[in-house]
């Protein structure tokens, strides 16, 4: 009975929300499982209040190109679930982000950020404003504009924003530089900042090496190895490039990477020296792979393909690092028909319900974003604990608590994904992560 109310509930949420698909995919996602765990001791109520949000904030960024002509874009920031800690996710800053998107990505983030047992609540934002192809000064100035409308709604034990898409290092420092000036203030109340003015080492790197030691630890869950696995990686930005790097230091083989404008194949897979003259490329000169002809050129087994797929030739574990819902039926397909055994969702969301079942009856082994993408925010949480305490640590010691906050992640996954046929990964994640949430939303609303 329990288990069809927290679906009557979820239909009325649905029929509430109409147009909203990817909210509804998170949602259903989640409760999908938590639907055969639940009894009578879960009140349907409570279930039903996690599928709102706490708040959610639209607002106009008005600000001037170069040219100096008026510019007007749509902020947005959605203040999702706040009963573990202060709200914490990322802004994304892309012309086609809609309310549905932060909607879906605050949900996500608010079981994702219960999985690294830091007390952090979920929220998510930004705005449709494309920062390429704009100059430094325009981006600055849009930052600011940005950072005027949100400030009022963030800060160290409230809000603590960081990047996502088209919210790097640069935006970020613009965004913090301002904030600074308009309270007056060195507060934490933005991360991802650089080292140098109160940020944590490796927070760009996070989300790739996280991702990287969730799956070794499923790897040697098996008793294998990423030693010679070949791992086909989609997306070009942080979570694609240091994913890749760890990957190589672990000796496995990467041999795609691809962006909006195509694919780059290694046939015999990329170098850690390739991946840092890629990392150059995208970082600071803000280049497209398409840019890096002139090692393509000169280096055998490199190739850039415009019209291809990044999922096409043979493989054992396919790692989409893109963006939400790339990976459909017929990705799916080419996925299976190149021999992966293991799918591990590095971007946020980034496979279809539709593909999610092709790999469930295929046998492949599925990794959820809630755990493989959880490094980011965790790497987040730990620059939060770094500024509130007044000190900086060094990469060892930030790179080693992340360490041990993935395999932590790892065991929770295990233990609560446990079955007859094996580890139940997804299940796992959304057991662990609903039980922290539903528990402390129930501490404070009976």
């Amino acid at each position: 009975m329990v288990s069809e109310k927290i679906q009557d509930n979820l239909s009325r949420v649905i029929e509430q929300t109409p147009g909203e698909s990817n909210y509804h995919q998170a949602m259903q996602e989640l409760f999908d499982d938590i639907k055969t765990f639940v009894d009578d001791s879960y009140d349907p109520a409570i279930i039903h209040r996690m599928c709102f949000a706490d708040r959610v904030l639209q607002f106009t960024v008005t600000w001037y190109d170069d040219a100096g002509e008026m510019q007007v874009n749509q902020g947005y920031r959605v203040q999702f679930n706040h009963a573990i800690g202060p709200y914490k996710g990322g802004l994304r800053f892309h012309p086609e982000v809609t309310l549905d998107d932060f909607k879906f990505l605050g949900f996500e983030q608010t079981f994702k950020d219960a999985l690294t047992g830091i007390p952090m609540g979920g929220a998510k934002g930004g705005a449709d404003f494309d920062p390429s192809g704009r100059s430094n000064a325009e981006i600055k100035r849009f930052c600011e504009a940005f950072m005027t409308e949100l400030s009022r709604y963030i800060g160290p034990d409230q809000d603590v924003p960081a990047g996502d898409i088209g919210v790097g290092a640069r935006e970020l420092g613009y965004l913090f530089a301002h904030y600074k000036a308009m309270t007056g203030q060195f507060r934490g109340a933005v991360t991802g900042k650089g080292p140098s003015f109160g940020g944590s080492c490796i927070r760009t790197e996070a989300t790739g090496f996280g991702c990287v030691y969730f799956l070794r630890a499923v790897l040697d869950e098996q008793g294998q190895g990423l030693k010679k696995k070949r791992c086909a990686l989609s997306g070009a930005g942080n979570v694609a490039l240091y994913a890749a790097k760890k990957l190589i230091e672990n000796e496995a083989v990467v041999l795609t990477l691809s962006d909006s404008k195509g694919v780059l194949f290694a046939e015999n897979g990329f170098s850690d020296e390739q991946i840092d003259t890629l990392i150059v490329l995208k970082e600071q000169k803000h280049g497209a792979l398409a840019d890096y002809t002139d090692v393509i050129e000169q280096t055998d087994g490199l190739r850039y393909e415009t019209d291809a797929s990044v999922w096409s030739g043979e493989y054992d574990i396919a790692i989409p690092c893109a963006t939400q819902n790339e990976v459909g039926a017929d990705e799916a397909k080419q996925i299976i028909d190149a021999g992966a055994s293991i799918v591990c969702q590095a971007a946020n969301m980034p496979c279809t319900d539709e593909a999610v079942q092709a790999f469930t009856e295929a046998k492949l082994l599925n990794l959820p974003s809630k755990a493989v993408n959880a490094g980011g925010v965790a790497v987040s949480g730990l620059e939060r604990t770094q500024n509130a305490m007044g000190m900086s640590w060094s990469r060892e010691r930030v790179d080693n608590e992340l360490e041990n906050i993935m395999l932590t992640i790892h065991r929770l996954c295990v233990e609560e994904g446990e079955t007859d046929s094996g580890i139940d990964y997804a299940k796992g994640a959304n057991l662990a992560a609903f039980e922290k949430v539903f528990q402390a939303m129930s501490s404070y609303l009976h």
